[in-house]
């Protein structure tokens, strides 16, 4: 295996958009700032949803980066087969409403159809600046040191009894948003797996890599050596 991490970035990569740049140039600043090398590879959607989830672990890990998104149904496909592999996983902007929508498909937990997550608060095509309040040990030390106004183009609201049933069963609140919504959270019981609704990768520079970002990659490196540990130990029996 290569020293290299390998990172797959699922998304309809759009030059264009700034956060699809800025993702790009997030793990640039992180490679940089771990002193990692790192390669990734930008994967459709509709290819993407055409894997079997096992190909996925060829990766170190895997981003699914901000929309627009051609096929929201292929992404949630993707999503729920990535829940049931322990390869690291960071979901940023419009794919965080993904993974709550899988969550409750998956759990049968909308028996009554109703709308339990609102549409994109943010206007247009804009960003708006978030204040993220930090509620885990994990990531009040992620932003100790760090700016805890972001920039999203992406806000949910969401059913104050589905967050009940999410906190209980299914996922942890890493933070807050100022309106008290939940803003970042993980998979209860997975090593990395963690969606925020605001993109991180836009506040990162070169000269200061974003916490959060590296944070992951160091996931990566950590995942990457479990496998290759694993695999040198089968090839001594």
């Amino acid at each position: 295996m290569s020293n290299s991490l390998k990172i797959a970035i699922i998304g309809d990569y759009n030059f264009t958009y700034n956060s699809h740049q800025a993702t790009n140039l997030s793990i640039d600043h992180s490679s940089r700032f771990l002193d990692i090398e790192i390669s990734y590879y930008w994967i459709k959607v509709n290819e993407a949803a055409q894997l079997k989830p096992q190909t996925f672990e060829q990766y170190d890990g895997v981003w699914i980066s901000p929309g627009p998104f051609r096929s929201i149904f292929f992404l949630n496909g993707i999503i729920d087969n990535l829940l049931k592999l322990k390869i690291p996983v960071l979901l940023t902007g419009e794919s965080y409403k993904a993974l709550i929508e899988v969550i409750i498909n998956r759990n049968q937990l909308n028996s009554n159809g109703e709308k339990l997550i609102s549409d994109n608060l943010v206007e247009g095509q804009q960003f708006e600046r978030l204040m993220i309040i930090p509620h885990s040990k994990e990531f009040i030390k992620i932003y100790d040191n760090h700016n805890t106004l972001e920039l999203t183009s992406s806000r949910y609201s969401l059913y104050p009894q589905l967050i009940e049933v999410l906190v209980e069963n299914h996922v942890d609140v890493e933070a807050y948003n100022q309106f008290e919504e939940p803003e970042v959270i993980s998979i209860k019981q997975h090593p990395f797996f963690l969606a925020c609704g605001y993109c991180p990768q836009i506040s990162s520079t070169r000269d200061i890599a974003h916490p959060l970002i590296y944070t992951f990659i160091k996931a990566c490196r950590a995942f990457s050596s479990n496998t290759i540990t694993e695999i040198n130990s089968e090839g001594l029996d």
